[in-house]
């Protein structure tokens, strides 16, 4: 039916409905674009756009342009052979167009992006997401098969070309998704009016939104583990938690997380909290709230990092009157973290940190998966570009992680958010990932060509610290590894290549899952598993040959080695209770840098 034939069967209301969803489409894009004119005109010469939530779009086209430009046209018509012939398989399959629909199962494609029926209720629709799932193998095999290349260059290329198939799916747009056109109808256009709204809002924000805005507020249902801010620098705060038990363990706890996510990763609701379990557990539990960076900040390189996890042990050992402290890394901080312990072996003060506990955390990066894509020379010259004023806007680095799941966290979001205009979830893993930090230009630049691409950190001596060289390989102090089998930041084989470098008692442990959820997975979930064995073996895949698993979480196991370094219990009084009498503290937890902007 068309859209004469379509109209002449609405009645007035039917109509009515229709032209008010179009009235307020065109109000509130001609609202926001004139809101927009005024605010570029009154910031002309500032040298900051806003960001677009598909910013990073823009990162795989430009590794497309690293390569030949005729790399795909030699087969060129093997693909159009290929589409003609699905063409005919699905003409027949269909009945030549009666549109009388199909099972899923009689596809020779699946994937959950078309699982509606709506995808089989008409032949054109199955053939358009059938054809386009088979082009997308058929590009991605071209790229794995590709001559010519090095390694790494073809692995962007993969990358890059996952990405843009990705982009290019039928169920990203109006027109060829029966989906959307259906509810379109169904809603008269209602659906597109909230999701125009959804769409200006993200635009405004500079960021894609993934969850319920307002369903969340820091130190009521997130962060909300009771604590005081006991001491702070212009780069951290440092938040001592209240016990909840009569006696502690008398060797205190100092958690690093990353400065690239909010710390209250690790401290969620608190039925997922690790900080709230680990203090009911009797553990006295310090965490590093890192500053979001800003134009005062520009010149805060990776030295500034280690020396405030040395700070902040120093502080915590100075304020409980002990001798040495057990240290978390997570991620990046996790990296630190082994600096910080080279750098106080070489210095001849290893005995302040008791052990160490790395969460998915890096020190060797020849493996250090799919962000790799992302310090070729050009993507590092794209960022310098982004950071005018001295630090990268935490936008720009949300955009690429969610780059590196775009099916699940960009363009699914596009179709539920700005085309379906469904509402919001209130989901508190996703607030946290939608909680951006901006970084230190300068240590992040430089922590890329480093790290990264250089490998320096693995080298002896490579790097140094306030003139202080680093070797990994004299590092003592009893270390417990986590990773998790399904991690695509940090994979598990990179973490591992941390038990080639440590000279002391280490334990390594294969999580389930991935980055987050293999870290952030309390007992009470009975969620996942995790695995132990010869943390001695010669690789990964010799480990995991010979590990047992274990159903459930493997906080308790952690427990149990933190308990073998030393189970001494004191009782929780004086400054193990922070803001007790005669303690001066700053604010309570969460404390105001992991709410700055």
């Amino acid at each position: 039916m068309g859209a004469k034939g379509m109209l002449e069967g609405m009645s007035p209301g039917e109509l009515g409905e229709w032209a008010k969803s179009s009235g307020e489409l065109q109000k509130m894009w001609f609202e926001f674009v004139t809101e927009k004119a005024k605010s570029a005109a009154q910031k002309a010469g500032e040298g900051k756009s806003m960001l677009d939530p598909a910013q990073w779009l823009v990162m795989s086209q430009s590794m497309l342009k690293q390569f030949p430009t005729g790399a795909f046209e030699a087969q060129s018509s093997l693909a159009q052979d290929s589409l003609q012939l699905w063409k005919s398989v699905f003409e027949s399959y269909l009945g030549g167009g009666t549109g009388e629909g199909s099972d899923e199962s009689a596809l020779p494609r699946k994937d959950r992006r078309f699982a509606d029926p709506a995808w089989r209720e008409h032949p054109a629709f199955a053939l358009l997401h059938q054809t386009y799932l088979m082009l997308t193998e058929y590009f991605k095999r071209a790229a794995a098969s590709m001559d010519g290349l090095d390694s790494e260059k073809k692995k962007q290329l993969q990358f890059a070309v996952t990405a843009l198939s990705e982009a290019m799916s039928p169920d990203n747009f109006l027109l060829t998704n029966p989906v959307v056109m259906k509810r379109t109808l169904e809603t008269r256009g209602q659906n597109l009016v909230r999701g125009m709204q959804h769409l200006i809002n993200d635009l405004k924000r500079g960021q894609l939104t993934h969850t319920d805005p307002d369903a969340f507020t820091l130190g009521e249902n997130l962060a909300a583990t009771p604590g005081k801010v006991v001491h702070e620098t212009p780069l951290f705060q440092l938040i001592q938690y209240s016990p909840s038990t009569k006696d502690v363990y008398q060797v205190p706890l100092v958690i690093f997380p990353p400065w690239i996510n909010r710390f209250y990763i690790l401290d969620l609701t608190p039925k997922k909290s690790f900080i709230k379990w680990a203090v009911d557990q009797g553990i006295t539990v310090f965490v590093v709230s890192w500053k979001s960076a800003d134009e005062t900040m520009g010149e805060v390189v990776w030295d500034d990092y280690i020396r405030s996890q040395i700070e902040a042990i120093d502080h915590v050992r100075d304020r409980l009157k002990v001798p040495s402290v057990n240290t978390i890394g997570y991620c990046v901080a996790g990296t630190t973290l082994a600096a910080t312990l080279a750098l106080l072996t070489r210095r001849g003060e290893a005995d302040k940190v008791n052990s160490a506990t790395f969460f998915t955390a890096q020190v060797d990066f020849e493996r250090s998966g799919e962000l790799k894509h992302f310090i070729g020379e050009g993507q590092l010259e794209m960022i310098d570009q982004l950071s005018p004023e001295g630090y990268l806007d935490g936008r720009y680095l949300a955009a690429t992680f969610n780059a590196l799941r775009g099916k699940d966290l960009i363009w699914n979001y596009v179709v539920n958010n700005y085309l379906l205009g469904e509402d919001y979830p209130a989901f508190d893993l996703l607030h946290w990932n939608g909680d951006v930090t901006n970084l230190p230009s300068k240590w992040h630049n430089e922590y890329l060509r480093d790290l990264y691409r250089d490998n320096k950190l693995v080298v002896p001596d490579a790097l140094s610290c306030d003139g202080t060289p680093l070797d990994l390989t004299q590092v003592t102090t009893p270390s417990y590894v986590q990773a998790g089998r399904e991690d695509h930041i940090a994979p598990a084989e990179s973490v591992w290549r941390i038990t080639d470098h440590f000279a002391g008692p280490l334990e390594f442990l294969l999580a389930g899952s991935g980055h987050i959820a293999g870290v952030v997975n309390p007992p009470a979930a009975n969620k996942y598993q995790y695995w132990t064995g010869d943390s001695g073996a010669a690789s990964l895949k010799d480990f995991v040959k010979g590990a047992e698993e274990h159903p459930g979480s493997w906080w308790p196991h952690w427990l149990d080695w933190i308990e073998a370094q030393g189970d001494a219990r004191v009782p929780a009084t004086g400054k193990r209770k922070p803001g007790g009498r005669g303690d001066t503290v700053i604010e309570d937890a969460p404390g105001r840098y992991v709410k700055t902007r």
